[in-house]
């Protein structure tokens, strides 16, 4: 059997963490903020060489939950263009199927809904979703377009409308151990 390559993303430097599992090859790939470069620089990296898995980590906001909290995220929602659902544009991805077809994060149980836009939110909007990014819909957009499974691990690092900004600041560094505990502590495999 083949060794797994996994794309391992996250949007800025001090949301990067070293994963250490067994008999994987893994590949670390800095997006920038927002939908476009994420989109961008995934695609980039996927067409130098095809992963079998993508994973994004990084943090998120949320308006529900709590700071500390962790979700697997297999749903994707673009606020963006939910705000035309009424025209019949694209704004939703479950990649649930092709994660489950692949045989991989079967036992990620912590479910959550990424809601991703190209603003950093700071005060309450009619959001839906567990958790708020500025990244995971467009990559998982890329990767559906590629076959390619797509996963997304959030710590929440903010309340919105909460002070979010000086908040997510102050917490990058207790996100930072939280996915890197999640990743290689308590799943330790995909």
């Amino acid at each position: 059997m083949n060794t797994p390559f996994l794309l391992v993303t996250h949007a800025v430097e001090q949301e990067y963490i070293d994963i250490h599992w067994p008999s994987v090859d893994i590949c670390y790939v800095k997006t920038g903020i927002g939908k476009v470069k994420a989109a961008f620089r995934l695609t980039e990296a996927m067409l130098r060489r095809s992963p079998d898995l993508v994973i994004n980590v990084g943090t998120a906001g949320t308006l529900d939950h709590r700071v500390g909290d962790v979700f697997v995220c297999r749903h994707f929602i673009d606020r963006d263009m939910q705000k035309m659902a009424g025209l019949g544009l694209e704004h939703e991805i479950d990649s649930s199927g092709l994660l489950a077809e692949r045989g991989f994060c079967m036992h990620w149980n912590e479910e959550g809904v990424c809601n991703t836009g190209d603003s950093f939110l700071t005060e309450w909007t009619d959001v839906t979703g567990d958790v708020v990014d500025m990244e995971a819909y467009a990559q998982a957009y890329v990767c559906r377009s590629l076959n390619i499974p797509f996963i997304a691990v959030k710590y929440v690092t903010d309340i919105i409308g909460q002070n979010s900004v000086k908040h997510w600041e102050d917490k990058l560094a207790d996100a930072r151990d939280g996915l890197s505990h999640f990743l290689n502590v308590l799943k330790e495999r995909i």
